[in-house]
Formats: C-alpha cells, sequence, structure tokens
C-alpha cells in the first residue's frame, strides 16, 4: 500500500513541474571581450614601463660614480677579459664560467678621460684591446706576469 502511494503522489508531482530551465550562462560574450581588452591593457602597460626603465637606464644611474665596464675581449665561447674602472683603479678581469678573477690592478692614465677613450670612431672590443697593447708595452720586460 505504501508503495502504490508513492507511485500516485510521484506521477501527480510530475504532471505538476515545469520544463527544466538552464541556468543563465555565467560569462557571455560580452564579458569575454572584456576580459581579454583588461589581459590586452595589462601586457601594453608592462611593456610600456619595461620600455621606460630602459630608456631612462635606471640600473646604471647608481652605480655610474663607482663601477664602470670600459671594454672586453672575448677570448674562449664562455671566457672573456673585462677592464672595469672603480674610482681611479682600473682592474684587468678575467670572467668565466662561476668565477672572477682579477688578473692586473693599473691606476688610471691621468690623460684619458672617464667617459671617451681613444677615437670615437672605434668599437669598444677595439680600444680595449689598443689599451691592453699599450699597457703591456709598457710594462717592464723582466717582470713575470701574475698567475690566473
Amino acid at each position: 500500500m505504501i508503495l502504490a502511494a508513492s507511485g500516485a503522489a510521484s506521477a501527480a508531482l510530475d504532471g505538476a513541474r515545469q520544463a527544466y530551465v538552464p541556468p543563465p550562462p555565467a560569462v557571455s560574450s560580452g564579458s569575454i571581450v572584456q576580459i581579454i581588452f583588461s589581459l590586452l591593457l595589462v601586457l601594453a602597460a608592462i611593456v610600456l614601463v619595461a620600455w621606460l626603465l630602459k630608456r631612462m637606464n635606471l640600473a646604471q644611474q647608481g652605480t655610474a660614480g663607482h663601477l664602470k665596464v670600459i671594454g672586453g675581449v672575448a677570448i674562449g665561447q664562455r671566457e672573456r677579459v673585462v677592464l672595469v674602472e672603480i674610482d681611479d683603479t682600473w682592474l684587468v678581469v678575467g670572467v668565466g664560467p662561476g668565477q672572477i678573477r682579477t688578473l692586473h690592478t693599473l691606476e688610471k692614465p691621468a690623460g684619458v678621460a672617464s667617459d671617451t677613450m681613444g677615437e670615437p670612431s672605434l668599437s669598444t672590443d677595439h680600444k680595449f684591446a689598443a689599451l691592453l697593447s699599450s699597457v703591456i708595452s709598457r710594462r717592464p720586460s723582466g717582470r713575470k706576469p701574475d698567475a690566473p
């Protein structure tokens, strides 16, 4: 009897139920366009800020008076010899993968300005090569070179 009553109740509910109506979509085409536009706007802002920082060169302004790379020469695939100016001292530095070694220390020549070295038409590598050859030629011949 209980079984028959429950069947009759469910039959009565089926007739009273309305058809299933799906809920409205969570994301409409208008909101997708708004999301894409917002993402493009954020990406454009990131690119603009990066360009401005590169243009203003803020990273080098803080250390401009103390440390300056004058030039460098590649001596291998991953090794370089670099001339670095620190105040009134020049350091010849060997740079390799995972290590940096001071090869020689020089006093800054009196006639050389900090910003301009040699002829302006020479590239940085040629200026460094000319400077290194002039330092080597001035070096006393009886002295042994520093070991790396």
